[in-house]
C-alpha cells in the first residue's frame, strides 16, 4: 500500500466516525422523510443522509483538496489527484426509517477508477467492515478480526440474499433471479448493504442486486474481495460502474449462479 493510500485509509476511519456521529441521533426517532424518487418508485431521504454527506465532503475538501468526490446526495466534484471518494451516507434508508439496523455508511476510495479502500460502517451496532490491501477486517468492541468468507461448493448449499425482488427487479430480471433462488438452500430479503458484510463474515453465500449506482457498490468490492469473495456483474465481468451485481463468498457458487443468470 502506498503512503498516499495509507494516509487516506486512516482518514477514512475519521470520516466514518464523523458520519456516525451525525446519523445516530436520527435513528429510531420520528423524523421527516422526503421522497426523491420518480413517480411510482419510493426513494426516501432524510436530513441524516444529507448532513452526513455534507460533513464528509467538507472533511475531504479540507484534507485532500485535489481528490474527487462522488456522493449519492450531492453529486460529483471532479478532482485532479487520480483519487476519488465515493460516499453513500446511509445505504439502506428504507431500513433506516423502518428502525431496522440493516443500513450502513459506505465510504470508498478509488484510485484511477478502481476501489482500493472500502468501509461499511454500522454506527448503531458499532461495527465497521474495512477492506483494503487485499484483506478485510471487522472493527468492533472486541477489537479487530480478520474476515474470511465461507466455502460453498454449490448453489444447493447456499444461503442467498437480495434486498427486494419485487420492488427492485424488472420482470425479466426477476425471472432470472428466481432461477437462482429455486436452486438455493435458503433465501433472505431486506439486507441492503449489510448483506455483503454477512458474505465477508461467512454467513451469506450470495447476494444478487439490480441497478446499483456506483455509491452502492464501490465500498463493497474491497470488503468482499478482501475476505476471499468475488464481485461481478451478472455476466461475470468486473463491475466497472453501475448496474446489476452479484457477489459471492466462493467462486464456485458464483460461477453456478452466473450461468443461470445468463441463461
Amino acid at each position: 500500500m502506498t503512503q498516499e493510500i495509507d494516509q487516506r485509509l486512516a482518514f477514512s476511519h475519521r470520516l466514518a466516525e464523523a458520519a456516525g456521529a451525525v446519523i445516530r441521533p436520527y435513528f429510531r426517532k420520528r423524523i421527516d422523510v422526503t421522497d426523491k424518487g420518480p413517480a411510482g418508485f419510493y426513494d426516501p431521504v432524510t436530513a441524516a443522509d444529507r448532513i452526513a454527506e455534507e460533513t464528509m465532503r467538507s472533511m475531504i475538501g479540507a484534507s485532500f483538496q485535489e481528490d474527487g468526490i462522488l456522493g449519492e446526495e450531492l453529486g460529483e466534484a471532479p478532482g485532479k489527484s487520480g483519487y476519488r471518494w465515493v460516499l453513500d451516507p446511509i445505504d439502506g434508508t428504507r431500513a433506516f426509517i423502518a428502525g431496522q439496523p440493516l443500513w450502513g455508511t459506505l465510504i470508498a476510495l478509488e484510485e484511477q477508477g478502481v476501489p482500493v479502500i472500502g468501509i461499511l460502517d454500522q454506527p448503531f451496532l458499532k461495527e465497521r467492515f474495512v477492506g483494503s490491501n487485499g484483506k478485510a477486517e471487522l472493527h468492533d468492541a472486541a477489537g479487530v478480526t480478520p474476515l474470511v468468507a465461507r466455502k460453498c461448493a454449490q448453489l444447493s448449499e447456499a444461503l442467498i440474499s437480495t434486498t427486494h425482488p419485487m420492488q427492485h427487479f424488472g420482470q425479466a430480471e426477476r425471472e432470472l433471479y428466481w432461477k437462482v433462488e429455486r436452486e438455493s438452500r435458503l433465501s433472505r430479503y431486506g439486507g441492503d448493504c449489510y448483506a455483503y458484510a454477512l458474505i465477508a463474515m461467512g454467513f451469506i453465500d450470495l447476494v444478487i442486486e439490480t441497478d446499483l449506482k456506483r455509491w452502492d457498490i464501490a465500498a463493497i468490492i474491497p470488503i468482499v474481495e478482501g475476505a476471499g469473495g468475488i464481485v461481478t456483474d451478472w455476466k461475470g465481468r468486473p463491475v466497472s460502474g453501475s448496474g446489476n451485481v452479484i457477489a459471492a463468498g466462493d467462486p464456485r457458487v458464483h460461477a453456478e449462479a452466473v450461468k443461470l443468470l445468463c441463461s
